[in-house]
Order: structure tokens, then sequence, then C-alpha cells
């Protein structure tokens, strides 16, 4: 289904409809509401909304940079929830939507019931590390426009985060490159610009104040988020971390054990 907010339309899936507790996911970066999928068979007593952020899959790349910041985004997903008639539902993110789903807990606490957090991050803590970040992602943004989306998948799927990656089966890989290069280039340039890392505020102060239930994953194989995971924890009143033998991926390189410990969090939280 479509729905237009604030300009943009959204592109959005919903299984499960006629269940109560409705679980929201969000995709990573050059990811859409395919790569959730394979969850339908885990949640089948959920009801599962799935998200096309601004810029990504069939959602709508506009032209203005400065439409796909952060506050924008989080704007836009309240009325979304809000035209979907969403309350007392639990919100997961993976990487990129990780950060947005983080960021959105910290700005609409009172919206929500639960937070999963896959491989996900409150952002870079000093001006001067999200100037270098602003800096990198803008050069990578100018690459994706001029090279094109196959040329940029390509280099993509080669830097270390993915490494594990290349161990999945054949058809998994296909389906995970697939949904890559069906990105729109200007829509992948935009998002890296507009709430890219270096973009987006801090939030390390800010998830002090979370008083929700938090379920925090990572893959022991993903050092550099097991490690910003293991600070977050501490930071937050009602966080519990969990980790998978898996890389950064872990919905995909191990959905069993990901759906596993995120139903038996929920059960217990939710």
């Amino acid at each position: 289904m479509k729905l237009e907010i604030e300009g943009v339309n959204y592109h959005i899936e919903i299984l499960n409809e006629d269940k109560d507790q409705a679980l929201v996911f969000l995709h990573g970066f050059t990811g859409s509401s395919n790569t959730w999928r394979n969850m339908q068979a885990y949640f089948t007593d959920y009801k599962l909304v799935l998200i096309d952020l601004i810029g990504h899959g069939k959602t709508d790349s506009t032209a203005d940079p400065e439409r796909f910041s952060m506050e924008l985004q989080l704007r836009d997903l309240k009325l979304l929830f809000e035209r979907l008639d969403l309350q007392d539902f639990a919100l997961a993110g993976y990487s990129m939507g990780g950060r947005v789903a983080l960021a959105y807990a910290c700005t609409y606490p009172e919206l929500l019931s639960a937070l999963i957090l896959e491989s996900a991050s409150p952002g870079l803590k000093e001006e001067q590390q999200r100037a270098d970040r602003r800096k990198s992602d803008r050069l990578l943004a100018e690459r994706i426009l001029s090279g094109g989306i196959d040329s940029f998948v390509d280099s993509w799927e080669k830097i270390p985060l993915f490494k594990t990656q290349k161990t999945l089966p054949e058809a998994v890989k296909a389906a995970v490159r697939a949904e890559r290069l069906a990105q729109n280039p200007t829509g992948l340039a935009n998002s890296l610009l507009g709430m890219g890392t270096g973009s987006q505020d801090s939030y390390w102060e800010a998830i002090s104040q979370l008083e929700l239930p938090i379920l925090l994953v990572t893959g022991e194989l993903d050092t550099k988020f097991t490690a910003i995971a293991e600070e977050m924890v501490l930071l937050m009143p009602q966080a519990v971390h969990r980790e998978i033998v898996a890389g950064h991926a872990l919905h995909v390189e191990k959905p069993d054990e990901f759906a596993t410990i995120v139903r038996e969090y929920l059960n217990k939280n939710f």
C-alpha cells in the first residue's frame, strides 16, 4: 500500500493484518521492506508492518537532500503510524533503520512499548567525527550518482562489514544483491547526505533517559557494533544485549536465531 506523508509517497506492507499486537520493522541502507519478509513465518501472531524509508525501495526519492533529514524522517514516521492507527507497538530497526528507530524512541518515547535494535548505534559522539563522516558520505554519494547503481553495489558488497555474507547460500546472496540493485541512486545518495551517521545528531546522552524495554542484538563477528552495544547497554536502564555468532545482518545470516531471541524478548516484555 501507499501512504502520502508530507508530499512523500511511502510504500508499506502489512502482514498478518488481523492480529492485534503490531511489530514494525525498519530496514538498513540499500534495503527495503523485502528484507523482512523472511520474518513472517516466525511472527504469525503479530501484525507486521514493513516500511520502505525515504529514498529506498518503492518509497519516493525526492531531489532535495534536506527532505531526507533525520528530523523529517521521524516526523514522517509519527504521522504514518498515526494514519495506520498504530498504538502500543514494538519498533525494530536494522543498521540505518536501527539508528532511525532509536532516534524515534528518543524523540517520542511515550509512543512505543518496546524497541528492538539490530546492529545499531546512537550516532557519533564528537562533532569532528561527524564532520569527517559527512565528508566521506558526500564522496560516496557523488560516486553513487556518477558511477551508477551497479558499480556502487559491486563495491558496497566488498566492504568488511559484509564479509560474513560471502558464505551465505547463493539464493540468499542473490536476493540481497537484487534488493540493492533495485534502489534509486538519487535516493541512496540523498539518504547519505540527509540522515547519514555524520548528519544525524548524537543520541548518546538521550539514551540514558529511555525507560521502555530495549533489546540490542549484534553479531559476535561484527566487533564494531558489538562494542557499541556493550557501551549502550550500560547507559540504558531497561536494555539487554544478546549476541549471535554472525556478522552485521543477523536477520539475513541467522534468521532462526535472530527471530527466536526477538520473540522470547517480546513475550516477556511486550
